[in-house]
């Protein structure tokens, strides 16, 4: 969370207030979000439903993804990018990302199989994947292609807005994003098929309350529909939200330029697919090992990416032990449809993005730091480097009022093996 604040706490109240809870009515507050989200990414549908993951589920079943498909994931990403593929009863397929921490356009290009329906791309950190190649790859293989933008809700990618370059897109509105309401989710697409059946998966009810469509016949579904309270706090978080992404991308430029001299100690900025566009929420330094990006994080409190949890797929327990379902009779690792897609994984199997992300170190922007924040951590970066990568002894630099990393955002407790 970023800032949330007294206009929040009014929009809440008055729906509270008005006894207006349900999203169905006339002018309803979610409603007005998913008619102002879609112009504001430039699509012609959004549709909420009450989580990041559940949103990406909710895409995968409107692009028509389900048992006898493979879909391509990251090897770094949240894991419920790949755990999405599992509820709509395909397998994921892993694999490698480059140095910009996002999926590889040329590993997606070697994965691609007569199973590869789908390909998920993956703007991790807020950091843009580089869209034009994916989307080359994927027309190239006839694969649908969904980003998952639920890290990156305001970034862009070369003039366009991340999520909207795809077939779908999905986002989270969970606490820790970019825009929030605790939690909360959305899909977007310009295919009004796609985005039937997706309404359809988050609410099978939906047909009820606004109509039954004479083009698509409704199916069973899990109920994940958000209230007006959700739709409420994110009308006024989207009016928050083009000011907090330009000041992060402020605070993000000053640290770049601050610190590109240290290129000549072998701390090189982390390369990034569309850098003027993306949303900024990190700035990226890959180092040249392993145990120099320890030393700094050390020094200077900040992530290693490769140290995130859950977001390393050596840390995807359930992917891994091909648990794909609570009843064995819905595992797709266990459906006969699913008899020819790739199913065996190991915990090496991506070691060239494993080596990439223990050597990446992420150093998060806010878009409330002062000026001082900004010049102590710029500071601090170059004396945190010095010691990494020039010898120098703690005790010789001075690190300045350094903010805490807040372990819980980053799931530093359950780090990767």
């Amino acid at each position: 969370m970023y800032i949330v604040g007294q206009e929040e706490i009014d929009a809440i109240a008055r729906v509270i207030r008005q006894g207006t809870l349900f999203r169905y009515g006339v002018g309803t507050e979610c409603d007005r979000f998913e008619r102002r989200y879609a112009d504001y990414l430039g699509v012609k549908h959004a549709c909420l439903a009450t989580s990041g993951s559940y949103a990406l589920s909710a895409a995968l079943v409107g692009l028509g993804i389900g048992p006898g498909d493979e879909v391509l994931v990251p090897a770094h990403t949240y894991m419920a990018t790949a755990t999405s593929v599992l509820a709509v009863g395909a397998i994921p397929v892993i694999v490698d990302i480059d140095e910009t921490i996002t999926i590889d356009p040329a590993a997606i290009d070697a994965a691609a199989g007569p199973r590869t329906r789908a390909v998920i791309p993956v703007h991790m950190w807020g950091a843009a994947c580089d869209m034009d190649a994916i989307m080359k790859v994927a027309a190239k293989h006839g694969m649908l292609v969904l980003e998952d933008a639920c890290q990156a809700v305001g970034g862009g990618y070369e003039g366009r807005m991340l999520g909207s370059i795809g077939h779908a897109g999905a986002y989270s509105f969970n606490y820790y994003k970019n825009m929030t309401a605790g939690e909360g989710g959305a899909v977007v697409t310009n295919d009004p098929r796609i985005a039937e059946r997706a309404k359809c998966a988050i609410d099978p009810c939906h047909f009820y309350w606004q109509g039954r469509s004479d083009t698509m016949k409704p199916f069973a579904g899990n109920g994940a529909r958000a209230s007006e309270i959700m739709g409420a706090m994110l009308n006024v978080q989207l009016d928050r939200l083009p000011g907090i992404i330009s000041a992060m991308r402020a605070e993000k430029k000053q640290i770049l330029e601050g610190t590109s001299r240290l290129a000549n100690l072998g701390m090189r900025q982390t390369p990034m697919n569309s850098p003027d566009h993306d949303c900024a929420a990190h700035v990226m330094y890959t180092m040249p090992s392993a145990g120099q990006a320890q030393t700094f994080a050390e020094v200077f409190p900040s992530v290693i990416a490769g140290k995130t949890g859950r977001h390393s797929y050596t840390e995807w327990d359930q992917v891994l032990m091909c648990a794909g379902a609570a009843h064995p009779g819905l595992n797709p690792y266990e459906m006969p449809q699913n008899s020819g897609c790739r199913r065996e994984y190991s915990k090496d199997m991506c070691a060239g993005s494993l080596d990439i992300l223990d050597r990446t170190i992420l150093v998060p922007m806010h878009p409330e730091h002062a000026q001082q924040q900004i010049d102590e951590t710029i500071h601090n970066i170059v004396a945190a480097a010095r010691v990494a990568l020039d010898g120098l002894a703690r005790d010789d630099v001075d690190i300045r009022n350094a903010a805490p990393v807040d372990a819980q955002k980053f799931d530093l407790g359950d780090t990767a093996a």
